[in-house]
Formats: C-alpha cells, sequence, structure tokens
C-alpha cells in the first residue's frame, strides 16, 4: 500500500516510527508549516518532521489544505491510505481522495471525549480509564465507524504527560494492527451509536484555552485534584495569590496532593508554615501544592519556592482571574 501519514506533534511520532519499523511504504509525510517559537521567535520544526527528515521522508507542510498546488500534489501521491494523528481537521476533498479511506488515531474510548483535548478532559473529569480508537473520517469530527479500540486505566495520580505518554505507545500499535487490517481488507466497522448505551451521557473534549485553566477554589477537593492534573504540565492550571500589599501574584500549579480533613477554615484561605508546605482550605479538606511556577520565574518544588517567596497566611487566592 501507498500510504500518507499525517501529524504534527511527538505524539504522531510514534505512530509513524512503527510503521517504518514494519516496512510500510510511506509515500509522504504532511506536517504543520515551520513556526516561530521561543524568546528569539527562530522557526521551528515539527517533531513529526525532525523525524520524517532523520528518516529520508517526502515532506509536504501546506499553509492551507484546499490550496490547488498541495491537492495537485496529493493526487499525484496516488495513495492508498492516509494516515492521521494529532494533526488538524481535514477537508472532504482531502480525507476522501484515497480509495482505502482516511483512518485518524483518537487519543478517547469514542464515542466519549470527542475533540481537541480528549487526555486533559477525561482526567478532569475523575475517569478511571480511557483510551485510543482508530476510525474512518467522516463528514462530522470524530464521528466516524470504529476500526479498533484499546483501553488503559488512568491511576490515581496520573496527570496529562503520564496518560499521554501511554497513550502514545498503545495508540501506535493500534494504528499498526489498523493498516495491517486494512492491508488484507478485513477489518471491524462498528457505527459509534453502538457503543452508547441508553440514557449515556456523552462527555465532550472541547479546546482548552487560558481562562479554562483557572482553578475554581470553590470546588471540591476531588474536583481541584483532578483539575490540577488533567492540565499537568500544559497548559496548566493557575491561580492568583494576593499580598497583605494588594499586589498579585500569578502562579501555575503543576502538582499537588489532597488532604482530606473536615475543617472550619474559609474556603480558599492560605495555610503555610512559610518553610515547608503551602496548602488552600477547599471544601473536604487541604489542597497543599507540591509544584509550582511563578509568573517569570522557573517551575519549582515547594520548598524552593518558600525559600525565596515571602508568603503567609494572611495571604489569600482570588475567585476569579480579574485582576481585582
Amino acid at each position: 500500500m501507498r500510504i500518507i501519514f499525517m501529524g504534527t506533534p511527538e505524539f504522531a511520532v510514534a505512530s509513524l516510527d512503527i510503521l517504518i519499523k514494519n516496512k510500510y511504504n510511506i509515500v509522504a509525510v504532511i506536517t504543520a508549516p515551520d513556526r516561530p517559537a521561543g524568546r528569539g521567535q527562530q522557526l521551528q520544526q515539527s517533531e513529526v518532521k525532525k523525524y520524517a527528515i532523520e528518516k529520508g521522508l517526502n515532506i509536504l507542510q501546506p499553509e492551507k489544505l484546499k490550496d490547488e498546488v498541495f491537492l495537485t500534489q496529493l493526487r499525484g501521491l496516488n495513495a492508498d491510505l492516509q494516515i492521521v494523528v494529532a494533526f488538524r481537521m481535514l477537508p472532504e476533498v482531502v480525507w476522501n481522495m484515497p480509495k482505502k479511506g482516511t483512518v485518524n488515531l483518537h487519543g478517547s474510548l469514542l464515542p466519549q471525549y470527542r475533540g481537541a483535548a480528549p487526555i486533559n478532559w477525561a482526567i478532569i473529569n475523575g475517569e478511571k480509564e480511557t483510551g485510543v480508537s482508530t476510525f474512518f473520517l467522516q463528514h462530522e469530527i470524530d464521528t466516524g465507524k470504529i476500526i479498533y479500540q484499546e483501553k488503559t486505566s488512568i491511576k490515581e495520580n496520573d496527570n496529562a504527560e503520564i496518560i499521554h505518554g501511554k497513550l502514545m505507545k498503545i495508540g501506535a500499535s493500534l494504528i499498526l494492527k489498523t493498516v495491517q487490517a486494512i492491508e488484507i481488507d478485513n477489518y471491524p466497522q462498528v457505527d459509534q451509536s453502538e457503543l452508547v448505551t441508553k440514557d449515556q451521557e456523552i462527555k465532550p473534549a472541547s479546546k482548552i484555552f487560558k481562562d479554562d485553566c483557572f482553578i475554581n477554589w470553590n470546588k471540591s477537593l476531588t474536583e481541584i485534584f483532578n483539575f490540577v492534573r488533567g492540565l499537568s504540565p500544559y497548559p496548566a492550571a493557575y491561580t492568583i495569590i494576593c499580598g497583605t500589599d494588594n499586589r498579585t501574584h500569578h502562579l501555575k500549579i503543576f502538582k499537588c496532593q489532597k488532604e482530606i480533613t473536615q475543617h472550619k477554615e474559609a474556603v480558599g484561605s492560605i495555610h503555610t508554615d512559610s518553610k515547608n508546605y503551602l496548602k488552600i482550605g477547599v471544601v473536604g479538606g487541604y489542597i497543599s501544592i507540591l509544584d509550582l511556577q511563578l509568573s517569570g520565574k522557573k517551575r519549582m518544588e515547594i520548598m524552593e519556592f518558600l525559600r525565596g517567596f515571602p508568603i503567609n497566611d494572611n495571604w489569600r487566592v482570588l475567585f476569579n482571574n480579574k485582576l481585582e
């Protein structure tokens, strides 16, 4: 088979790598254009492009997927199958081109968590398991017929980075299994409606923006704990703390732990010995912050942070992200 692979971030590299190692004919790799990044705004290549260069693969980087020059190049490749892993929405003229179709790998157990951030939302919502799905693209996003799925557990302290790593490996194996099945024209196609039980809620996984990452301290202990790990390390949950001088400071929180206890402290109250611990009073206990980053500073563990930052019990957290 002549295969075109589409992907951009590290998550996609594992799937491309497993196809290369199994001697599949990758006639082109399509990835995002180089973008300026970092303080120097130097052009940065995607992780998929770096891998493709290393392997000497044919690379295309279209700005617009409906561009006629790109579409002509795509038709000229005469692909039998397209594989999409962490790329972007494709127009029908692209996904409908290969005779064997276009397969997408999605980081959830579809139909649950359709959308851009399935790993984050599964953890934020306190799920105990997640997985990956391969399916054929069709008009509505993430709704095509399921080929295969593979499950994995979400442990109590797993964060988005850990689950991302798990799903990257599981997903690569599932892509290989899927391509092997398509190659011999022997594979299931399950309508997603068949995977939904009566009255089951379908949870979305919409894109996460900065304002979505602000911690609501009025939520329960477990909800806040899941929120922090679901956004760690990127884009990271954050809060704003305010000193007695009314100056505000942004804190990203990467790791915390739950202290389950009954208390009479105010929700959002700060408790610290200014040396070893910093915790916030919430409904059902305390959130003890372990790993954080002050705006403009490096990421650090709590003891290092407290050594250089004067904070005490008279400080407070803000309950909205519009500075008071």
